[in-house]
């Protein structure tokens, strides 16, 4: 799947990276402004074919209403689309009205937000009406890492799936195993959506070296790129079938890093044929499987842009919408993380290195200050917004859409439960 445009292939893309230090991501992404940002732009309003597909979920048509719905947006409502919030608590009305203040795209919910599923659904359902509220007529992101195993900030409230390493095993067994893991997946995103979610912040396609790998380990699905692959592959299209926008993560690959990007920035001194040949291909399956959302870790790749986390790397952006093929949304792993805290302006220097979603900024309103200040100021262009707006509004139609189209079983809580055990006894 990896495209080596005649324009910018993978020698371009390092050549680039070779000339920018650590000072220059900033500056690099601003001239860039959205030049390795959408493979979308916003050339045209009616597409030939309204029901075209875009190949990441939405299709033309959708694309084409999204980019008149944010027109005339002044900078304050598309800085709020750019941004999924992050709050303190459980209060519902309080989460609400922060979403509906800064005309947030969403909020992204936590273990330290949740109570029980009563509590959750109120939660979901307040940010919801708040959007509504709003005047927007497309749904909010509501997301949650719900990847099973470790990392499940639903834990006693959904179903508790085993972790993703299970699904390497589960794959190599053919087409029955292969089976389990999309049901795995489309089991819990039913029952996600069911809870009122509509993001899941999964799967997670970094391929782990095992032991070494202090943040991502059992998070990964195998130390095989092919099983890993293929893996993903069903864990995206379990999601696409149920509705619900996956998050395939961490992009260009945290699972040979032997430092945690919540700490601190780790450094991928993989080469790029390294890279190729073990990291990118799980990435690459995702994009064949129509992944709507890719999410960018904080690494500092030195093949492609060295000294410069790749959350906010224009060449790392452009190496994904160029080389591996990606045209859908793009998402930064959370702000709040060590590895970009303390940098100046991280959520300005994301939106113009190519970022469409800024997940979870450490301090929410004062971040969308800063966005609407540079999308007023010309610092963030008008066009780079409107871009990273469109693009995800035009998901959240496709989300909708697909909801609507795709019933939450009744019994979803049993068929999740029937799932988890079949994924868990291929182990």
């Amino acid at each position: 799947m990896r495209r080596a445009l005649p324009a910018l292939g993978l020698a371009a893309v390092l050549t680039l990276g070779a000339c920018s230090g650590a000072g220059d991501g900033a500056q690099q992404g601003s001239a860039g402004a959205g030049s390795g940002a959408s493979s979308s732009a916003t050339a045209s309003s009616a597409p030939a074919d309204p029901d075209a597909p875009t190949g990441w979920g939405p299709t033309e048509g959708e694309l084409a209403q999204a980019r008149a719905l944010v027109a005339d947006w002044d900078a304050a409502r598309l800085a709020g689309q750019v941004i999924v919030g992050r709050f303190q608590g459980h209060d519902a009305q309080e989460a609400a009205a922060m979403v509906r203040d800064l005309h947030l795209s969403g909020l992204c919910v936590t273990s330290g937000n949740v109570v029980d599923a009563e509590q959750v659904r109120a939660l979901n359902a307040a940010v919801s009406e708040a959007v509504a509220a709003d005047g927007r007529t497309f749904p909010a992101i509501l997301g949650v890492d719900q990847e099973g195993g470790s990392v499940s900030h639903l834990r006693g409230i959904a179903t508790e799936f085993p972790s993703f390493a299970h699904a390497g095993p589960a794959v190599e067994q053919g087409p029955a195993g292969r089976e389990v893991v999309r049901r795995a997946a489309e089991t819990t995103g039913l029952e996600l959506r069911d809870l009122g979610f509509t993001w899941v912040f999964a799967p997670v396609a970094d391929v782990t070296v095992g032991a070494a790998d202090p943040t991502i380990g059992t998070r990964s699905p195998s130390t095989d790129p092919a099983l890993a692959s293929a893996a993903v592959q069903e864990a995206v299209a379990g999601f696409n079938a149920a509705g619900i926008v996956s998050t395939t993560k961490h992009f260009p690959g945290h699972g040979s890093v032997t430092a945690d990007s919540h700490e601190s920035l780790p450094v991928l001194g993989r080469t790029a044929e390294e890279l190729a040949t073990t990291d990118l291909p799980p990435f690459e399956a995702a994009v064949e499987a129509q992944a709507p959302a890719v999410m960018i870790g904080h690494l500092d790749v030195e093949a492609i842009d060295p000294g410069v986390p790749s959350s906010l790397s224009a060449p790392v952006y452009d190496f994904l919408r160029e080389d591996v093929g990606f045209a859908g949304v793009t998402i930064t792993d959370s702000l709040g993380m060590g590895a970009v805290m303390g940098r100046e302006k991280p959520a300005v220097t994301a939106l113009n290195a190519g970022a469409d979603l800024l997940l979870m900024p450490p301090d929410t309103r004062h971040t969308h200050a800063v966005v609407t200040e540079a999308i007023e100021t010309g610092e963030v262009t008008r066009e780079r917004a409107e871009e990273a707006a469109a693009m995800v509004v035009a998901l959240q139609l496709w989300q909708q859409r697909v909801a609507d189209e795709v019933e939450v079983p009744g019994d979803v809580v049993e068929l999740a439960g029937e799932a988890s055990r079949e994924l868990d006894a291929m182990y």
